[in-house]
C-alpha cells in the first residue's frame, strides 16, 4: 500500500445538470403514480375489478373480527 493516494473533490449534487434536470422530470412521483394507475384502470377495467375483489377478498378474510 502507497500513502501516494489522491482524493477528487466532489461537487454538491445540486450543481450537477443532469441530476437537476432528472429531479425536475419527476418532481411528484405520487401525482405520477395515480395518473398511471388511473389510465391502466381505463384501459383496463375488467382487470381493475377482478385486482379490487381479489384484494378484498385476502384483506376480509385475514381482517375478520373473530
Amino acid at each position: 500500500m502507497s500513502g501516494n493516494t489522491t482524493y477528487e473533490r466532489r461537487e454538491p449534487a445540486s450543481t450537477r445538470p443532469h441530476e437537476a434536470c432528472e429531479a425536475s422530470r419527476s418532481a411528484n412521483p405520487v401525482d405520477d403514480a395515480i395518473s398511471y394507475v388511473r389510465r391502466t384502470v381505463r384501459e383496463n377495467p375488467e382487470t381493475a375489478a377482478l385486482w379490487c375483489l381479489g384484494i378484498g377478498f385476502v384483506l376480509g378474510w385475514k381482517l375478520k373480527p373473530w
